[in-house]
């Protein structure tokens, strides 16, 4: 069943007591319960997506520093798109309108990253999004439809929640040994060590993030997974596959509806990325990235 909002058609998707919606605009993952637990932190429908919740990042997570970045050579200006701090920030695709094709077992949107101002290059991109009986699996696909190589890189903007638990009293995970430092319009100026409180587990309501991490802990079957737990022992994990070797943990206050809310995002490149390489992949002409994320609850 789907229906019209600002951001777009809504897709509804039900695995037994798991159901989720899928916004068209951003193909942001807009909701995510199991019963009548949201995972994923709920706002007004009549609303459009505040602070880029769940939107997919292409063919950049995070910002570019003035918009301005080095193209092996030649010199790219992007729109500026946080005016607040003179950035690009989060790719060209947050308010586009995807193409949606459902099948029995889910959903995939698609759209066109077309050549453009800073981007001279033709990315066809999709997302998937598959239900299973403890959560959601999420794949992505960049393919480079450009007669030269172009660099991309990806990212996605969770809020993550168990949402019969007051947020404060969640305790986050995050298994990374090195933390990004950035300047005041929070670009990257190196690196240091992680804490290791995060490692150990910290309560939601101690710490106060908008923060990249690297360097992350991956399972023995390649994943890495971090980690909202309730007080009674529930565990919400959002795991992230190959390729995507940084994340960006973000808290606010000021999300509606929500006391305190917290975005784990997995990327494939740190902020400023288009500048300095790195995490940035350089897709062959017909070439095609595939990517995988998800969440579950035990």
């Amino acid at each position: 069943m789907n229906s019209a909002s600002p951001t777009g058609t809504q897709v509804y998707l039900q695995l037994g007591d798991v159901s989720a919606q899928i916004a068209q605009v951003g193909a942001s993952l807009r909701s995510l319960r199991i019963g009548s637990v949201d995972l994923i932190s709920p706002y007004p429908a009549d609303s459009p997506t505040p602070s880029c919740s769940g939107v997919v990042l292409a063919p950049w997570p995070n910002r570019v520093r003035d918009g301005r970045w080095n193209d092996e050579g030649t010199e790219r200006q992007l729109a500026i798109t946080e005016p607040k701090f003179s950035n690009a920030s989060h790719g060209l695709l947050r308010f586009t309108a995807y193409g949606i094709e459902e099948t029995a077992s889910g959903t995939t949107l698609s759209a066109t990253i077309v050549p453009q101002t800073g981007y001279p290059y033709l990315i066809e991109t999709s997302v998937t999004y598959v239900l299973r009986a403890d959560g959601i699996d999420v794949t992505h696909a960049l393919t480079n439809r450009s007669a030269t190589a172009a660099p991309v890189a990806l990212g996605t903007h969770p809020f993550v929640t168990i949402s019969d638990v007051d947020p404060r009293d969640l305790v986050l995970r995050v298994p990374a040994h090195t933390q990004i430092t950035t300047d005041e319009r929070m670009l990257p100026t190196g690196t240091r060590p992680a804490d290791a409180a995060l490692r150990d587990g910290a309560r939601l309501g101690d710490v106060d993030l908008d923060t990249g991490f690297t360097d992350l802990e991956r399972d023995a079957d390649g994943l890495v997974r971090h980690s909202l737990t309730a007080p009674d022992g529930r565990r919400l994990t959002l795991w992230q596959g190959a390729g995507f070797d940084f994340v960006q943990v973000y808290t606010t206050d000021k999300y509606p509806g929500q006391s305190l809310a917290v975005a784990i995002e997995p990327m494939t490149a740190p902020a400023d990325a288009l500048n300095s390489g790195t995490g940035v992949r350089r897709l062959a002409p017909g070439e095609t990235w595939t990517l995988e994320w998800g969440i579950t609850l035990d």
